[in-house]
């Protein structure tokens, strides 16, 4: 499910199934350099969330990114998402980034790393091998949780 008004009636009539919530965390760089490393992370991060919500849908939601700066990063705000999501009713909330600093906060969050591919200029079929191929690196670390 999706953060969108159809996605949202079907959860709210159907709450005790859909448990988990997932928030991907977007940095954005704007420097020349930064720019295109970043919008290529954020390619490759949307549609590998995308995919995991398609696979589970059902079971999950996938919230809009978090984006974020250098300058604007906060520590405390994955923690305040995560508890405002628990007041909400999802038991789990994992983080899916880019960003390697975030694996920092795995003692007391959900956070999913995987380094940034490049899909913008891989042909369809083979954006899709590699979105299954990190699907099945993730699959094992969403059973931990749900377990």
């Amino acid at each position: 499910m999706n953060f969108k008004v159809t996605d949202i009636e079907q959860f709210q009539a159907q709450k005790q199934f859909i448990d988990t919530a997932i928030v991907p965390l977007l940095q954005l760089d704007f420097t020349e350099q930064g720019m295109k490393q970043s919008s290529s992370a954020a390619e490759y991060l949307m549609s590998l969330t995308n995919f995991i919500e398609q696979q589970f849908k059902g079971r999950l939601m996938l919230f809009p990114p978090f984006s974020y700066t250098v300058n604007t990063k906060s520590e405390t705000l994955p923690t305040s998402i995560e508890q405002e999501l628990k007041n909400a009713g999802f038991k789990s909330i994992i983080f899916v980034t880019c960003d390697h600093s975030w694996t920092e906060y795995k003692e007391f969050l959900n956070i999913i790393w995987l380094p940034s591919i490049p899909l913008e200029s891989m042909d369809k079929s083979v954006k899709q091998r590699i979105l299954e191929d990190q699907l099945k690196q993730v699959i094992p670390t969403l059973t931990n949780i749900w377990v």
